[in-house]
Order: C-alpha cells, then sequence, then structure tokens
C-alpha cells in the first residue's frame, strides 16, 4: 500500500502541488492556484481524493474552531466535557464568557440523560448561528492540531503533555486490519449516554468533542514529531475553569509534516481513555447513515486527541469509594463479613490531626502495605476509624474467575467488588448507594458530613494495566479510571457535513 508520504512525493512531482485556495472560493478544488512558495499544503480536494484512493486509517482534520485571528486566548470559549459539568458550573461558564461552547454541548441537565428534542434542536442553532457569525470558523485547509497541557502535578509541580488532534477511521472495537492498529475499550457503556450524544450529534452534525486516546511510542518517534510544531507561538490557548489547566494548540498543515505523522500513527493500536461513549456514538452515527456512503464522507472519521503512553503528563488518578447503606460500622465486621480472602491492619491516627490530613498519611502508605492496598475509613468506628486492606495473595480471584484474564482479575477496583463490597451489601443494607470522589478532600468532607458511613481510598490503575485488559477483550468495573486533566471541548471540532 502506497503510504501517505509517498503520495504526497507524488503530487508534489506531477506539480499539482503547491495548491493554495482562493478566497473567494476557499473550498472549491477548481479554485487553487500555484503559491509562490514551495510550502505543501492539503487541499480538501486532495484529502478527499486520497480518502477514496487508499481509506487511510488516520487523517487531518477539515476542522471548525474559534476564530483566533486576531485573539489567541480562546478561554471564553472553551469548556471542560459536557460530563463533569453541572447546572452551577454551566451557568458560570457563560457568565464568564457570554459565547461558551457549553451552551450546545450541554444542552440540558443533568449530562449524560435523554433531553427534550427541543433543547437538542436549539443547541444545533446555537451551533449554526455561531458559524455564520464569524464566532467559529472552518480552518482554510485540512490540518493535524498538536495539543499541549500545562498543569499542576503531584506536590503542585508543573507537569505537560503532549497530544495530536487527529481524525481516525472509525471502526469497530478490537484488533486493526490491512497492517493498520486496531482502537480498544476498557470501559461498557450505557445506552442514556449514547442517545444523548447520538441526537446532539444529529442535531449539530458535528462531533464537538475529541476522544481521548493513549498509543505506545516507545522510541518516542511521533512525540518528536509533534513537539517540533510547538516551537512557533500557538495558534490558540485557553484555560479552563476550575482547573486551571492551560491549554495551547498548533495547526499542523504543511503536507510532509502532516503525511509524516498519518503514516506513523496508521500502524498503532490506540486505546481510548476517555470517551467510550462518544466513540459509540459516532459507530451509531456513521451507521445511520446507509452501507453506500461516499468513503471520503466525514462520518467515516472520529475526532482523537491521541498522547503517547510514555509521555509524562498522562497521568491516571485514583477515583475512591464512599458508600452508605452497608450492614456494618465496625472494621472487625468487615473482616468477618468479607471472610479469608481479606486482611487487616489498623492504621494509627495521630492526636489533633485533621481528617483530610490522616487520609493522606494513609494514601502515601498504600503502595507498601501489601497485595492490593486498600484504605478503610470507618468514622463510626471508636477503634479502628482507618484501617489498611490487603488481599491474601496476589491472584485471590484465580478459582472464580479462571475464565477472565489475570489482568482483570487483579485489578484493584475487581478485587473491591468482588470480595468487599458483595459480601457487605446484603439483604439486611438497606439505603445502599455510593459516590466516587475523585478527592481526599471530598471523602473527607463526605464521612465527616455523616452522608456515608464508609469511604475506601483506592490506589490508582496503571496504564499498562488498562491496555492490558483492553488487549484482552474486557472491560473494567465503572470508575475504574480517572485520567487527568480532561481535554477542553471547544478547541477543534470534526464537522460531519456542510
Amino acid at each position: 500500500m502506497e503510504s501517505f508520504a509517498e503520495w504526497v512525493a507524488g503530487v508534489e512531482r506531477s506539480h499539482r502541488y503547491p495548491l493554495e485556495q482562493s478566497e473567494s472560493c476557499p473550498r472549491q478544488p477548481s479554485c487553487a492556484r500555484p503559491s509562490a512558495t514551495f510550502d505543501l499544503r492539503l487541499s480538501t480536494f486532495d484529502l478527499w481524493q486520497y480518502a477514496v484512493r487508499f481509506m487511510p486509517r488516520a487523517a487531518p482534520i477539515d476542522a471548525i474552531h474559534p476564530d483566533s485571528r486576531h485573539e489567541r486566548d480562546v478561554t471564553h470559549f472553551i469548556a471542560p466535557p459536557y460530563d463533569v459539568l453541572d447546572a452551577d458550573s454551566k451557568a458560570a461558564l457563560i457568565e464568564a464568557g457570554g459565547t461558551n461552547i457549553v451552551e450546545v454541548d450541554l444542552p440540558h441537565l443533568p449530562p449524560k440523560t435523554v433531553g427534550p428534542d427541543e433543547t437538542y434542536e436549539q443547541a444545533g442553532t446555537h451551533f449554526r448561528r455561531w458559524q455564520s457569525e464569524g464566532v467559529l470558523r472552518r480552518g482554510e485547509r485540512p490540518a493535524l492540531f498538536a495539543y499541549r497541557q500545562t498543569f499542576d502535578g503531584v506536590d503542585h509541580q508543573r507537569v505537560q503533555r503532549l497530544g495530536l488532534f487527529v481524525n481516525l477511521r472509525l471502526q469497530p472495537f478490537g484488533p486493526g486490519a490491512d497492517g493498520y492498529g486496531g482502537i480498544f475499550q476498557h470501559e461498557q457503556t450505557f445506552a442514556a449516554p449514547k442517545e444523548d450524544r447520538l441526537k446532539l450529534m444529529r442535531a449539530t452534525r458535528a462531533q464537538l468533542s475529541p476522544i481521548f486516546g493513549f498509543f505506545d511510542d516507545p522510541e518516542g518517534a511521533i512525540g518528536t514529531m509533534i513537539d517540533r510544531a510547538t516551537a512557533a507561538p500557538p495558534t490558540m490557548c485557553g484555560h479552563t475553569s476550575g482547573d486551571g489547566v492551560l491549554h495551547e494548540v498548533w495547526r499542523i498543515d504543511a503536507a510532509q509534516a502532516v503525511a509524516a505523522l498519518v503514516d506513523a500513527l496508521g500502524p498503532r493500536d490506540v486505546f481510548i481513555a476517555d470517551g467510550h461513549h462518544r466513540y459509540t456514538t459516532a459507530l451509531d452515527y456513521r451507521r445511520g447513515l446507509g452501507d453506500d456512503l461516499d468513503p471520503g464522507h466525514p462520518a467515516n472519521q472520529c475526532l482523537f486527541v491521541l498522547v503517547a503512553m510514555q509521555d509524562p503528563g498522562m497521568i491516571v488518578r485514583p477515583t475512591h469509594r464512599v458508600v452508605a447503606g452497608v450492614a456494618t460500622d465496625s472494621a472487625a465486621d468487615v473482616v468477618r463479613r468479607c471472610g479469608g480472602g481479606i486482611r487487616l491492619r489498623a492504621f494509627p491516627r495521630h492526636g489533633g490531626e485533621s481528617t483530610l490530613t490522616a487520609l493522606e498519611r494513609l494514601e502515601r502508605a498504600l503502595p507498601s502495605a501489601g497485595p492490593h492496598a486498600i484504605g478503610l475509613v470507618l468514622p463510626a468506628d471508636p477503634r479502628q476509624p482507618l484501617a489498611v486492606l490487603t488481599t491474601a495473595g496476589e491472584d485471590p480471584l484465580a478459582g472464580r474467575f479462571a475464565d477472565r484474564p489475570d489482568s482483570w482479575r487483579t485489578l484493584d477496583v475487581v478485587l473491591l467488588q468482588h470480595l468487599i463490597v458483595e459480601p457487605l451489601v446484603t439483604e439486611d443494607a438497606t439505603g445502599h448507594h455510593w459516590s466516587f470522589p475523585h478527592t481526599l478532600d471530598r471523602l473527607a468532607r463526605d464521612v465527616d458530613d455523616g452522608d456515608f458511613q464508609m469511604g475506601l481510598i483506592m490506589q490508582p490503575t496503571p496504564l499498562e494495566r488498562v491496555r492490558q485488559v483492553s488487549e484482552a477483550g474486557d472491560v473494567m468495573p465503572q470508575k475504574s479510571t480517572f485520567f487527568y486533566p480532561k481535554l477542553a471541548t471547544g478547541l477543534v471540532i470534526h464537522p460531519l457535513g456542510d
């Protein structure tokens, strides 16, 4: 198969490049004219022609984005992902910016539920109006986009994560074919969030936010290619509210640079970090357009941000648990109910220290505390309000789940579910419900306020384990991973039609 780089070289030799689109008719290939320079640029027509000939796995994006020609800072327009927002945070974004993508991306509340048809229709109207008014504009030509996020890591040290906005050809979950990589999931998906996103996609005819994926780049070759683009000032930048993360974007549209990245990404497996529902929504949207869709149609592709798993900013944080309605308030009873598969060791609380300080010490102790260590918080137990739970061995579920891969069986969240939660949630446990705090501060408030009777401090799931479970074709329990920081919505949008 001819690579994208070889095809670009052939175009150069045939003197069809360099091309520059006319201002009067920027989207028509017949209006292309020779450029004075020899900096090859991809026209929309050439991208379409390549897509028809080769059905490439990766491709540049014929993108819509905020108009940053006069002001690079687009803080007023971008937003965190829709599914981490509520009514207050949505209102704050709109009030601060006047025009914010959240008006379209979160047309009704709460997120991940199906709203009335008119809310999606209104979102589509907003989206089209913003394009006609120039709030959003279509790029002059297809491009890739380097994407760097700068944020505070552990101990408030500055961390950067470098990724790439790119379109990937839609394909079912699993291994790829014809020399191309596969796309793998690690989470289950549910009907309501998919229906919500499908209604929005049909109303806007656009993919508003990227899927967050990671890939293996042990030599750092792809990361080096992306990093070259960041030597220049960014095309646009902005901060997201709440987390204070700096988002910077660089346009990459020189044909040789695009071709090198597209070819390098083609054979790489991609593992979805965040966005399982939105990826399956894109599959459903494509399926709804019929079997005779033109190969070059944009609905055959899905917008991703891809980050190398070796990137120092590729961070997985833990998702803790707080629970109400379990049939115990004592650590000793927890061990009794859980049987011989669980070991317990008391964790001393220092006199005068706050709940949060004690929980932070407990979290720091977990990595060296024993197999699959989990912190137990039981404020109603006067003798052992804090403890460490460990398993009796490294793979205690081997006999019970012999047909599942060991990468799944030995996940801390799987062991939590089957060795701790199931024995505790019995018929005499009334009003049982969970919450999933991402921070110890939130967990401390939940248990101190008396809203929940038990807290469970988890260790983060290693990124390599996410890949192993995905490659084995399995999925993790709910809330197994928390990739931080989240990608911003509104920087790059993938249109699915004119």
